[in-house]
C-alpha cells in the first residue's frame, strides 16, 4: 500500500475509523445503501495460515509501532485492570471466542449503583431483536452440534453439562460463529467450506477442526470472522479498505451558516515492511480524507481516547466523556485437578480443554432483575479452552515434578547400562517420564461475565489514556462469581484456581465498555440512541465504548445489533434529505 502526505483531501461519503463488530457492520450496511465509504484499519489483514505458532512469531504478535511492532494483540494496562485488545483487518472477531447470546430482556436496566451514579440504558431488547436477527443471519451463527458424534465425546462440553445439572443450574449451548458444516451440509471436521461468495482474502476455508485455537487467530478460516462476512460483503458494494491506518487527528468542517458540512480525518500509514524499527507516529507520512459522516468504530479504549485526544477541536462534547466504563464481569480462572469417583476409587476426570473451539457451552447464573427470586448482579460462567500446543506449558509449570520424573528416569538407564543389563523395551518409563499428561488434561479454564458496576472513567494523562476503575464497588458480584465456579469446580472433584494478579484484586477483561455511553441527553451520555454524537450531527460511536454499562454476556451480538440499528437510522435521514 503506498502512502501519501497531501494537503488535498480525499472526499468520502463516510469514513469508517475500525474494523470491529460495530464498525464493519456500518461499512456494509452503508456500502450496500450506495455510499462511498472508506475503512481505515491500524492493524494488517490475516488471511488464513497467517497467525504465527511458533514462538518467535508469537512473541512478536503485538502491537506497538513505537517499538516496530505491528502484531495482533495490544495489551493496556490500569489500576485494578488489564485489558486485551486487537489490532487486525476484523477486529476483535480475529481473536474472541465466537459466542453471541442476546442480551437478556431484564438487563436493561435503569438504576442506581452502589458507589453513586447510575446505570441507565435508553434502548431495550424489542427494538434490537430485529437487528440481532440480521447479525445472526449474515454471521451463518450455529451451535456446537453437540448431538452427532464426534462432537457428543468432547469432554470440556460434557463436564460443563454435568456440573450444572449437579447444581441445578441452566446450561446452554450457545450460538457461535464458527461454521462446523457448510449450508446443507453435515457437520464434519476439517473439510473444505463452501462460500457463496469469495472472501476477500480470496483463499479457500475448512469446518471447524476441534484445535482450540481460537484465541490466537484460527489458521483454517473456521471462525466467521468480520473479514470473511461484513467486510467482504462491504468491499464487494465497492468500500475501500485501508489497512495499517492509523487515525491521529479529528475535526469538524464549517458549513454554510454555522453549521457542520463534515468532518477531515488524519491518519498515518505503519510500513510492514520496518518491522523491528522503531519510528516515531509523529514522524510517519498523513493522509487527509474529507466525509460528510465520520463513524468511530475503534473500540472502548481507541474511540474513548480519539475523542478525548481531539476535545480541543469538538468543544461541545458532553461532560460524561470517559465515564461509565467496565470490564462486563470478566473473571478468567481455571478450574484444576479434576477427579470422578469410579468403584470407590478417585481416578483423573479428563478434561482435555485443547479439544472442540475455545468455548461451546454456558451456564447462566440468574439476575434480581429476572423476576425469579434470585438476588444480586446476574453472569455467564463459559468453558474455556487452550491450543494444543499450550498444554506442553501446563505441563512444565509442574517443574519440580518434571525433575524428579527426569531424575528417575535417568537413574534407572544409568543402573541398567552400569550392570551391563540394559532393557530394550522402555515406553513404561517413558509414558512416566512424560507424566502422563494429567496437568493439562485435568485442567478447564473457565471465561465467567455479566453484570458488574460501570463506574470506571477515563481522563488523559501525559497524552495517554488513564483509567480510574476498582473491583471494590463490585466486589459482591465478583465474590458470587467465585463461588459458583467454587462449586462447578466441586461438582467436578477439582480446585478453583485464580490468576495471580487476583491475589492483588486485578482483573484482566477482554470485554472493555463503555467511555463514550448513550443516554437520552447530553448530561447522560455522549451520543443518542442514534449513535450520533451530541452536538455534533453526522459523528458516531458504535463499538464497546457506546454501551452506557455492562452487556453481561459476550458484548459482540449486542455491539453488532445497536450498530445495525444505527445504520438503519443513517439510511432512513439519507432518504429523507434526497
Amino acid at each position: 500500500m503506498t502512502t501519501r502526505s497531501s494537503d488535498t483531501a480525499e472526499d468520502f461519503d463516510v469514513v469508517v475509523v475500525g474494523s470491529g463488530f460495530g464498525a464493519s457492520v456500518i461499512a456494509y450496511r452503508l456500502a450496500e445503501a450506495g455510499e462511498r465509504v472508506c475503512v481505515l484499519e491500524r492493524g494488517r489483514p490475516y488471511p488464513p495460515g497467517s497467525f504465527p505458532r511458533d514462538p518467535r512469531g508469537l512473541a512478536e504478535n503485538l502491537w506497538d509501532p513505537g517499538s516496530g511492532m505491528y502484531g495482533l494483540f495490544d495489551i493496556w494496562a490500569f489500576k485494578g485492570i488489564e485489558s486485551v485488545v486487537s489490532s487486525g483487518l476484523g477486529g476483535g472477531s480475529l481473536i474472541y471466542a465466537n459466542v453471541f447470546i442476546r442480551k437478556d430482556e431484564h438487563w436493561f436496566v435503569d438504576e442506581a449503583l452502589p458507589g453513586g451514579g447510575y446505570e441507565r440504558w435508553p434502548i431495550d431488547r424489542a427494538l434490537l431483536d430485529p437487528h440481532y436477527d440480521a447479525v445472526e443471519k449474515m454471521l451463518d451463527l450455529q451451535r456446537y452440534p453437540f448431538d452427532v458424534a464426534p462432537y457428543n465425546q468432547t469432554p470440556k462440553t460434557i463436564a460443563m453439562r454435568d456440573a450444572a445439572e449437579t447444581l441445578g443450574l441452566d446450561w446452554m449451548l450457545p450460538e457461535l460463529a464458527v461454521s462446523f458444516r457448510s449450508p446443507g451440509d453435515a457437520p464434519i471436521p476439517g473439510v473444505p467450506l463452501h462460500e457463496d461468495h469469495p472472501n476477500l482474502h480470496n483463499l479457500p476455508r475448512e469446518t471447524c477442526r476441534l484445535c482450540g485455537e481460537c484465541d490466537a487467530g484460527c489458521n483454517y478460516g473456521s471462525k466467521n470472522t468480520l473479514d470473511y462476512t461484513y467486510l467482504s460483503r462491504a468491499k464487494d458494494h465497492g468500500a475501500e479498505i485501508r489497512t495499517l491506518s492509523e487515525v491521529r487527528s479529528l475535526e469538524p468542517l464549517d458549513g454554510p451558516g454555522g453549521g457542520l458540512s463534515g468532518y477531515r480525518v488524519t491518519y498515518v500509514t505503519h510500513h510492514p515492511d520496518q518491522d523491528r524499527m522503531s519510528v516515531p507516529t509523529s514522524q510517519l507520512p498523513t493522509t487527509t480524507l474529507k466525509a460528510r459522516r465520520v463513524v468511530l468504530g475503534a473500540g472502548t479504549f481507541g474511540s474513548t481516547y480519539m475523542l478525548l485526544r481531539n476535545r480541543a477541536a469538538l468543544p461541545k462534547l458532553s461532560p460524561a466523556l470517559g465515564t461509565r466504563f467496565c470490564g462486563n464481569g470478566d473473571v478468567l480462572s481455571a478450574i484444576v485437578d479434576a477427579h470422578t469417583r469410579v468403584g470407590g476409587q478417585s481416578l483423573p476426570r479428563h478434561l482435555d480443554p485443547s479439544i472442540g473451539p475455545v468455548i461451546t457451552s454456558a451456564i447462566r447464573m440468574p439476575d434480581g432483575h429476572d423476576g425469579t427470586g434470585a438476588t444480586g448482579r446476574g453472569f455467564y460462567v463459559e468453558d474455556g479452552g487452550v491450543p494444543a500446543f499450550l498444554d506442553w506449558v501446563a505441563e512444565s509449570a509442574g517443574a519440580i515434578s518434571l525433575a524428579g520424573r527426569a531424575a528417575s528416569f535417568l537413574g534407572k538407564r544409568l543402573v541398567a547400562h552400569l550392570s551391563g543389563h540394559p532393557r530394550n523395551h522402555i515406553s513404561a518409563d517413558v509414558s512416566k517420564l512424560l507424566g502422563g499428561g494429567q496437568v493439562s488434561s485435568t485442567m478447564l479454564p473457565t471465561l465467567a461475565m455479566g453484570r458488574d458496576i460501570p463506574d470506571g472513567v477515563m481522563r488523559l494523562r501525559e497524552g495517554g489514556l488513564d483509567l480510574d476503575w476498582t473491583t471494590r464497588t463490585s466486589e459482591a458480584y465478583f465474590d458470587r462469581v467465585e463461588n459458583t465456579i467454587n462449586g462447578i469446580a466441586s461438582a467436578l472433584g477439582g480446585k478453583l484456581l485464580n490468576t495471580p494478579m487476583w491475589l492483588f484484586k486485578r482483573v484482566i477483561t477482554v470485554h472493555g465498555l463503555g467511555g463514550c455511553p448513550m443516554g437520552a441527553n447530553d448530561q447522560e451520555g455522549v451520543i443518542g440512541v442514534d449513535g450520533q454524537v451530541f452536538h455534533y450531527p453526522g459523528l458516531y460511536v458504535v463499538d464497546g465504548a457506546a454501551m452506557p454499562g455492562p452487556v453481561g454476556p459476550n458484548p459482540s451480538f449486542t455491539i453488532a445489533a445497536f450498530a445495525d440499528h444505527v445504520a438503519d437510522g443513517i439510511l432512513s435521514a439519507t432518504e429523507v434529505a434526497s
